[in-house]
Parts: structure tokens; sequence; C-alpha cells
């Protein structure tokens, strides 16, 4: 953690040793050593302008991509609240909080006869992690969709950016550390309610099918290779149902990882390396992780 003083000063929440595995998908982890939930972009401004320059800043939404190291994360770790998560449907755009849930998005869009949008009902996290990470799903990417984006700088400034300017590529963006993306504006196209409404059904029942929905896991695991589709390359290691303590391979979707139970941040980590190392020995094709792994070793 860090040594020197953190006293995050804000008009929202501020708490010492916050928990994050209370709703870190995984359920797992160290706590933030400081957890703030601001109460608008203002006072997260505010808030980000005043603090030491040194201390680090993590936005985290529902961590639902996420590993949380057992040791904790050291500094900021910023919640948005409700208020930040709102959305309004804007002649064809949609304008979206960083704190909304992707199918809030959808739904949105949906109910103003806005298609475009579906794939986001298959995205279980917020605006502001999909932004930053160009989440995609059934064949479309956040960059496709992308206007602008309004991001609270880690000094404090409040700026709004071009979507061009993010640098997007297959799952990452060139959105700085300790950035916080507030909020986001995407296009859309003009449709038929019941049309965009079946689609965003198709896309829900197809994840209840395939995927550990009903499990604690963290979501696609590994990034898909040039040419590849992770879980085959897992399967075909024979990786489906690997276990290491109460860490396993979903036999539903073997490019989820679980927490059966009590399984630490470390173990499901140690998991993910052993299924690394095992495709690598039985393809040749080295997996580059999608989920995001923070924080410190305990």
């Amino acid at each position: 953690m860090i040594d020197r003083p953190v006293s995050p000063v804000t008009r929202g929440k501020a708490e010492p040793n916050g928990s994050l595995a209370d709703f870190i998908w995984f359920r797992t982890g160290g706590p933030a050593q400081w957890l703030v939930r601001p109460a608008d972009v203002e006072d997260l401004a505010a808030t980000m302008h005043a603090l030491d320059p040194e201390v680090p800043v993590m936005p985290i939404g529902v961590g639902s991509n996420l590993i949380v190291r057992d040791g904790g994360v050291p500094g900021i770790v910023v919640r948005l609240p409700k208020a930040m998560a709102r959305v309004a449907v804007e002649h064809g755009r949609v304008r979206a909080g960083g704190g909304a849930m992707g199918i809030g998005v959808a739904s949105a869009a949906r109910d103003a006869g806005v298609a475009g949008l579906e794939f986001l009902r298959g995205i279980p996290g917020t605006v502001g992690g999909a932004v930053r990470m160009n989440a995609g799903a059934y064949g479309r990417d956040v960059s496709d969709i992308l206007i602008e984006v309004t991001v609270v700088t880690r000094t404090g400034a409040v700026e709004t950016w071009p979507a061009a300017r993010l640098g997007y590529r297959y799952r990452h963006s060139d959105l700085p550390a300790g950035a916080v993306v507030v909020e986001a504006v995407f296009a859309g196209e003009p449709g038929d309610p019941a049309v965009i409404g079946a689609e965003m059904d198709r896309i829900a029942a197809e994840r209840e099918a395939s995927q550990p929905l009903r499990s604690r896991t963290g979501g696609s695991t590994f990034k898909n290779p040039a040419g590849h589709k992770a879980w085959t390359l897992i399967d075909a290691a024979g990786c489906r149902g690997l276990r290491n303590g109460d860490a396993q391979v979903s036999e539903k979707h073997c490019n989820f990882l679980l927490n059966l139970g009590q399984a630490r941040s470390a173990e499901i980590e140690a998991l993910g390396e052993e299924v690394r190392a095992r495709v690598f020995a039985h393809s040749g094709v080295g997996l580059e992780w999608e989920i995001q792994r923070v924080g410190l070793p305990a």
C-alpha cells in the first residue's frame, strides 16, 4: 500500500480499507486502500485534483472482468454512484453515464427505437469499463458505436475526447491510467423496438445457454488470438474442468474461470497461468489475458 498519507476529500463517500470482494464478480481479493464514491463529476474532478500526484487511482465498475489480488489495491479505487449511471437518448444518439450497465444502455436504445446497440446486452459491465477496454460481443465492439467520451483525468481535468483519440485496438484503448470515464455518447440508427428487442432476447438466450452466468466468474478470461478462438485452444489442451483448489476452468465454457466457493485470487490467477502454459505446450499459441489483474499479492 501507499506509505504516505492518503486522505481523499469528497462530498461523496470515502471508505478506508474498502471491500472490493463484496461486489467483484469473483467475490475474491483484498480491499482498496481507499474506496471513493464521488457525489458527481465535479466532486470527482476536485477529489482527483487535490490528491498527491503519486497516489494511484483506479476506477472499477462492477468488476465483471477483473481479478483483484489478495493483497488489495493501493491508493484510490473510484466507484461511480447511481447518479452517474443515467442514460438518455437524444436525436438518435445514446448518452450514458460511466456507471451505467450495458443492459441499461441497450434497453434505453430499444425503447427509443435506436438500433445498433443490441450487442451491449451481452456485455455485463459498465460503460466506463466497456469504453476503456473496447468491449465487444456478437460481432461488434464499442469502437463501432462510440462518438465521444468524457473523462476526468488523473489531474482532475474534465475533458471530452472524440472516439479517434482513444486509439482503439482489440480489447484495448489508449485511455491513460487513472483517467475515469464519466460519460459516453454512442451512435445508433432508427429501428423497430420489437425487432431490436427480439435481437436482445436472442443474445440473452445465447449467453444463458453457453456461459456460466450464474457462477462466480470473471467473464471471458483470454483474448482470442488471431485466427483462433481461445476456448477451442483451451479445450484441445485438455483444460476443461481443470481445478486449482476451489478455482476451476468452467465445464460449460472453458474460456471462463470460476470460484467454486472459497478460492483465493492467487489460486484463480495461478489456474489461468497453468491454462496458458498447457495451451502453449499443446498448440504453440500464447494466450493473452483479457481479464484485468490488479493489486498486490498477499
